[in-house]
């Protein structure tokens, strides 16, 4: 059996009026042209049966469209005898439609794929035995023990049983470097274990953990956006009003009723059905080809009159992985003495930085030494045996039991400290941070010259941390300690809207449903954010929020630009139909010639010479490298 194209199954009407209009080529080649009326003029009047139900449907709920002059238009056509007209116009009512939902893709957003992402096997431990038996998260109860693994994710909230641990919770929380726990402590589901094995006891069962409450939000923050208007239908009533008086005073002016429909048949709402769609995606293919992906046409509209841009900062201003910003020697130790020392302690630590570490070594060709012996203190740090010396690295604490003169180091906001010691000596210490992104202090100044003023920062970071990062990229309003439902909370209260709001992370997700224009910068698969966010930045870039705004802004200047001149050359052919200068076949072909110059002009948006140039003047900014960082700021 032959299968029906999707294309066909998804737009049935344009579809079928292209096979109509194949059945009449194909008449017509067999010498039986006076059937093609019928069947151009009987297709129309069911097109228009079924437009004029939707009509009445659509009138139900408050809205009006330009759906009733292109009804009108269909049977005055075939009153008139101009059937070819006639499919051209259900053509154009139809492909608008096609071309408006292609545009704005509306592949709604996929809970389904944050379900998915949800924690979905628990290893639940035997209290006698302590074998480990997989069973479905939602099948855990509240008491029981569990295993988690390195690197997996918390099923469901609980209570640490191993004597320590350290977790990821960047995507729940915001913060950027590894949340270390002890016996007794609390831990979130969705937060990601370290490179050691731990036991938790659940404290809810899946459905009351912390993520599930966190895909709830997002649920509800959906389905609590308003629907957007279209374009064009904000011209529609104006224009219908306009053309029907027009062709109604030509009527009584003349006395003739086809005088009627010639006015009509050159008032088709094509410019209005076309100008905006394919305006809007040609904007969409531009912002991909910026890696920029927009969900629908009504965000570029929204992102051309935003008001308001609230940031996360973990992984949006900041880059989101620690990083070696700073070597600090003592005791006569070099930048480079010290970082090798260190990073080769570090080869034998399951901590999450000992990474950060090792690698910013390797970028600056360091080489690394091979221990006679390691062991580590969970969570407080590793000692490595070199032949004769002995090195220690890790907190403050584990290092003055070995070196009493050492001392803290300054930290500011969002930094941290590891301490080594050589042979009972403080050798000095190596600070790592999440680092701001070079480009996002620019972004902030860029978004307010394009209108975007009001700005804010929401954060689960603390309020020390936010508030220098908020210093560093010029934003002024900050709101710190912030759960999920807080967020959601400050941009349902902001009053300059349309607001965007750019995030990263699961903790994220929920505020981005619900603000006018969600933008996750999903360049490292943050599906949560992704799947709830109206745009997604497929590049490590935030100056890709300014290049989504300036791409709103011109799709919807040429757009309108595009409607206006459709209506421009449209109401000039009514005029002159009205005085009975245009027939009918004249008034049709004249008409499409007014759809071809609309939809070249609403094709000006893809606007590839704008993005080539930008492109020359702003490379993407890229993430500093360990190596890079330490050697900034070696002696």
């Amino acid at each position: 059996m032959t299968r029906i194209p999707a294309f066909a199954l998804r737009y049935p009407v344009v579809s079928t009026t292209i096979v109509v209009g194949v059945l009449g080529l194909a008449l017509v080649a067999v010498d039986a042209a006076s059937m093609v009326r019928w069947l151009f003029s009987g297709y129309g009047l069911v097109v228009a049966l079924i437009e004029f139900v939707g009509m009445l449907r659509r009138l139900r709920r408050g809205s009006l469209g330009i759906d009733l002059l292109a009804i009108i238009a269909i049977v005055a056509t075939v009153l008139v005898g101009e059937y070819v007209a006639t499919l051209l116009i259900v053509l154009m009512l139809a492909g608008g439609a096609a071309l408006e939902d292609f545009a704005a893709g509306r592949a709604a957003r996929e809970l389904d794929a944050l379900l998915k992402r949800a924690p979905q096997i628990a290893h639940r431990l035997d209290p006698d035995s302590g074998e480990a038996t997989d069973v479905a998260a939602t099948e855990v109860r509240v008491g029981d023990l569990l295993l988690v693994r390195p690197s997996e994710i918390v099923p469901v909230d609980g209570q640490l049983h191993s004597d320590s641990a350290a977790f990821d919770e960047s995507s729940l929380t915001g913060e950027s470097l590894p949340v270390e726990r002890a016996v007794g402590d609390g831990v979130l589901s969705g937060s990601i274990n370290g490179q050691v094995a731990a036991t938790i006891v659940a404290t809810a069962t899946a459905a009351n953990s912390q993520y599930q409450q966190i895909i709830a939000l997002v649920d509800e923050a959906s389905k609590s956006k308003a629907p957007v208007v279209r374009l064009a239908d904000r011209y529609a009533v104006p224009f219908t009003v306009g053309s029907l008086a027009l062709a109604g005073l030509a009527w009584a002016l003349s006395g003739d009723p086809v005088r009627f429909a010639e006015v009509l048949v050159v008032a088709t709402p094509c410019p209005l059905l076309l100008a905006a769609p394919v305006a809007f995606m040609g904007g969409m293919s531009r912002a991909a080809r910026n890696g920029i992906i927009v969900k629908g046409a009504g965000v570029l509209e929204a992102l051309s009159r935003a008001r308001t841009v609230v940031f996360d900062k973990t992984g949006t201003l900041t880059y989101g992985t620690p990083a070696i910003t700073e070597v600090r020697p003592e005791a006569g130790f070099t930048a480079d003495e010290l970082l090798t020392l260190a990073a080769s302690a570090e080869q034998y630590s399951s901590h999450v930085l000992a990474a950060s570490v090792i690698g910013a070594a390797h970028e600056r060709g360091l080489t690394l030494h091979t221990a006679d012996s390691a062991s580590e203190a969970a969570t407080f740090g590793v000692e490595a045996r070199f032949g004769d010396g002995t090195v220690r690295v890790g907190k403050l604490t584990f290092i003055t039991d070995e070196a009493a003169d050492a001392t803290a180091t300054h930290l500011a906001g969002g930094e941290l400290a590891m301490y080594v010691a050589v042979d009972g000596r403080f050798a000095g210490s190596i600070v790592a941070s999440d680092r701001v992104r070079a480009n996002a202090r620019q972004s902030v100044a860029d978004l307010a010259r394009l209108g975007v003023r009001e700005n804010l920062m929401l954060t689960g970071d603390a309020r020390a941390t936010a508030q220098h990062v908020a210093g560093q990229v010029g934003i002024v309003h900050v709101r710190a300690d912030c759960l999920p439902s807080d967020k959601v909370e400050a941009v349902r209260a902001l009053t300059r809207r349309p607001v965007i709001m750019v995030g990263d992370g699961v903790n994220d997700a929920p505020v981005l449903a619900v603000a006018d224009v969600g933008i996750a910068m999903g360049a490292k698969g943050a599906t949560a954010a992704s799947e709830s966010a109206d745009a997604v930045i497929l590049l490590d870039d935030i100056s890709r929020v300014v290049s989504a705004v300036r791409i709103g802004k011109d799709t919807v200047r040429v757009a309108l630009h595009s409607i206006w001149l459709g209506i421009m050359l449209s109401v000039v052919l009514m005029v002159v139909a009205a005085f009975g200068l245009i027939p009918a076949t004249a008034g049709a072909i004249s008409q499409e010639v007014v759809d071809l110059v609309t939809i070249l002009n609403a094709l000006r948006a893809i606007g590839g010479r704008r993005d080539r140039a930008a492109a020359r003047r702003a490379p993407v900014s890229a993430p500093p490298t360990p190596a890079a960082s330490a050697a900034a700021v070696a002696p």
